[in-house]
């Protein structure tokens, strides 16, 4: 089936340690810990974790002495495991501080995050914004100016809304907030050029945390600006409702052709592994069909037809089978990412739905004759019957893996 590919935003290409962004790149997923930074042992092995999972770049919060401290051994135990992943540190408050005590963090961090928002107040603001861009130019590193929603200049704030008080045609208070976060980053921006940061050293973003909030903001800053644009609601939320928030916001603004890395901000379950969020980023480009990053499963979603479990258990096995392999296939099959696997319910959809996958199995319905027809390529080439269909199924699997892709 032929799609109209997504034309891109053209923003300038930013080179983050080993990794390109923005241009005519592909769209980066990055994700973020939460453990103490300082706690290097923690932090290492949960880098490790959003790095094998699928996290372009790893961001780690760098708030007090000890985090600053740490960052280079945990760059050096990430590097001696052969993960070279770049990192991000997330500097609030007193980033120029940090980064001026500690100049083997700065050396050892791949970029550095910069919120305007409260890197300080009155003069203090423009000499320590100054010293973080300094510090940047010296050790050649990108800066994301990162604007959020609940951390805006309350300066500029003030500023804006007095000027649309005094307008003969006032905006709401909703669309000066929007302004002001987009003024606040292409202001900020501007500043760090002036202090002679490249253009291609800068990345921007405008978190807030509502959909239709974070459409305009892009919309508007993509107006504005050919900076790399990071996209993300700044607390995307728990759950089904991160989940859908997420992708809502993001795929329109991606269909736009807007954004160049994105993060999907959801709050883990207790005890929840954090790499959850990756999974999700990496579904919506593949969906959308910009990237890919594992075989994808299309599995029917059952009806009366389908009282069996079997299908539901199948496509579940499946699915996870085909993410635990990528690890070991990435390197070994190139383009196995792209494969598409079908598990069917019933006789209605199943054959045809399984002709249209690389692999499929459309397997018996209530009342259906018990039997699983396989289809490869579009072509049946055999039945499944009896016991041990899901362990037969996942065999014929792997060796399309190994046949169709291994001997490139």
């Amino acid at each position: 089936m032929n799609r109209t590919p997504i034309q891109r935003h053209q923003t300038v290409c930013v080179r983050i340690g080993n990794l390109a962004v923005g241009g005519s790149e592909p769209i980066r997923v990055q994700a973020m810990t939460n453990t103490d930074t300082a706690d290097i042992a923690a932090t290492v092995t949960q880098c490790a974790e959003l790095a094998r999972a699928g996290s372009e770049m790893v961001r780690i919060t760098v708030n007090n002495e000890a985090a600053a401290a740490a960052v280079p051994e945990i760059r050096e135990r990430l590097a001696a495991m052969g993960i070279e992943v770049p990192l991000i540190g997330d500097f609030h408050f007193n980033g120029h501080r940090l980064l001026s005590d500690y100049p083997a963090c700065a050396e050892a961090l791949a970029k550095y995050r910069i919120n305007p928002g409260n890197v300080g107040r009155g003069e203090k603001r423009d000499s320590q914004f100054a010293t973080m861009i300094q510090i940047a130019c010296r050790y050649d590193r990108p800066v994301r100016i990162g604007v959020n929603w609940g951390s805006l200049d309350p300066e500029l704030v003030v500023r804006m809304m007095d000027e649309n008080a005094r307008s003969p045609q006032p905006r709401d208070a909703d669309q000066v907030m929007r302004a002001a976060m987009v003024e606040s980053a292409v202001g900020s921006a501007l500043r760090a050029e002036e202090l002679g940061l490249p253009r291609d050293h800068i990345v921007l973003s405008c978190k807030m945390s509502g959909v239709q909030d974070l459409i305009a903001v892009y919309r508007d800053l993509a107006a504005r600006t050919d900076h790399a644009l990071h996209l993300g609601l700044t607390e995307a939320g728990l759950g089904s409702k991160g989940i859908v928030a997420s992708t809502a916001a993001l795929a329109v603004l991606l269909q736009e052709g807007i954004g160049d890395t994105i993060r999907v901000s959801l709050t883990p379950s207790p005890g929840a592994a954090r790499s959850g969020e990756i999974i999700v980023a990496q579904e919506i480009l593949q969906t959308m069909g910009l990237r890919s990053f594992a075989p994808m499963v299309a599995s029917c979603p059952g009806c009366g037809r389908t009282t069996s479990t079997v299908f539901q258990e199948l496509a579940e096995q499946i699915q996870d089978y085909l993410r635990t392999q990528m690890p070991l296939w990435r390197g070994v099959y190139p383009g196995v990412e792209t494969m598409q696997v079908a598990v069917m319910g019933c006789v209605v959809n199943g054959p045809g739905e399984s002709k249209h996958a690389n692999i499929g199995i459309s397997l018996p319905g209530t009342g259906e004759q018990p039997s699983a027809p396989v289809f490869i390529d579009g072509q049946k080439v055999t039945t499944l019957k009896g016991t041990g269909i899901a362990e037969r199924f996942q065999q014929m699997v792997e060796e399309y893996v190994i046949t169709h892709y291994g001997a490139s």
